[in-house]
């Protein structure tokens, strides 16, 4: 009788794991559909066979030269941006048991923002055009990113540092967040101040975030930064489900908690630091992916990990789609989009008065 009780909890462990896959694997599989569409999606007037026989290298040089190079490269930086965000506001909300935990909400994209703007204006990492195209260049990416994570972490130590020493709860360390975010801010306010005026221009243009200003050298760095943290994510998946018992039971079990938690801030600053270093703020992103996924595959970091990606990267190119379309040929930033998606949510975890995960 035990046996076949132990045989039947088992199957349905089975069963409920497996549905977990099926809806991730249902997810990247409407990412991809997606992308499709959006690669058809413009004035060109493609097909979606149009679009396929240029990724296979099978049509002309023109509809090759629209597909490859302007829309491929936005749909790919639209799924690592989004994977690399929401991979972000996942991790940051495990290491520090906060709900509302996110590359936004703590000040992270602040930082880098600022770290980045600094760079295309005081260190001579960007050149300036006022085309309608693009209205900043980088020519030194690696400056950029360099510099974007220096403002990422200054944020991110910060945080863990008040953390560590004051024992803030969660709705504190929100606070403490939107305060260096306002910090991050006005130094980005004060950089403008003493810069041109073309390029005050281009650095409000450029905070707006847009994920079409990439280049393919700008999303391999992405791709080099992001696939070693997913890997470097997924290997501390068990201590992140520890965390979720407190630090007492996650130390009692052989973690090291504090290792586990700067490793997991640094990564994440710097997932989040190259993001913004090349599009600009993609705002709450982090925070309505994840939480999206913890309602619908739980708090299991074997399964919520890859399940934040996959919404991630969905979320992301879906809002970047409907810039693009809603009021064509005109395109919105992408960050306004993500904003009114997360702003409604963020309140409302406000008002429900989370508790820690």
């Amino acid at each position: 009788m035990e046996t076949a009780t132990a045989v039947s909890v088992t199957s349905a462990y089975r069963s409920y794991s497996r549905r977990k896959v099926l809806f991730i694997v249902a997810i990247s599989t409407a990412t991809i559909l997606l992308g499709l569409f959006s690669m058809v999606m413009g004035s060109a007037g493609l097909s979606p066979l149009d679009v396929i026989k240029a990724i296979v290298g099978r049509a002309d040089k023109h509809v090759a030269q629209i597909v490859i190079n302007i829309r491929l490269i936005r749909v790919l930086a639209a799924i690592i941006s989004g994977i690399n965000l929401s991979l972000a506001g996942c991790v940051m909300q495990s290491v520090l048991r906060n709900p509302l935990a996110s590359d936004y909400t703590l000040g992270v994209s602040q930082g880098a923002a600022f770290g980045a703007a600094l760079a295309i204006v005081a260190l001579g990492a960007g050149s300036v055009q006022s085309t309608s195209a693009d209205a900043v260049i980088i020519r030194n990416p690696y400056l950029v990113t360099v510099a974007a994570f220096v403002g990422a972490l200054s944020a991110t130590l910060a945080i863990l540092l008040i953390v560590r020493y004051r024992g803030m709860t969660p709705e504190a360390m929100i606070l403490a967040g939107i305060a260096f975010g306002s910090i991050f801010s006005a130094g980005t306010v004060i950089t403008q101040y003493f810069a041109t005026d073309v390029q005050v221009a281009s650095i409000v243009f450029w905070t707006f975030g847009d994920v079409g200003r990439v280049s393919w050298q700008e999303l391999a760095i992405m791709g080099a930064v992001t696939f070693p943290a997913i890997f470097f994510f997924m290997l501390n998946r068990w201590n992140y489900n520890a965390l979720l018992s407190g630090d007492d039971v996650a130390i009692s079990l052989g973690i090291n908690v504090r290792r586990t938690r700067m490793l997991g801030m640094f990564f994440s600053s710097l997932i989040t630091a190259v993001v913004v270093s090349f599009m600009g703020i993609i705002a709450f992103l982090g925070l309505v992916s994840s939480h999206l996924m913890r309602r619908t595959v739980g708090n299991d970091y074997r399964y919520l990990i890859p399940a934040s990606c996959a919404m991630g990267s969905f979320l992301l190119l879906g809002s970047d789609t409907l810039s693009r379309t809603i009021v064509a040929p005109v395109v919105l930033p992408v960050g306004a989009i993500t904003s009114f998606m997360g702003g409604p949510l963020f309140l409302y975890m406000l008002a429900k008065g989370n508790r820690r995960i």
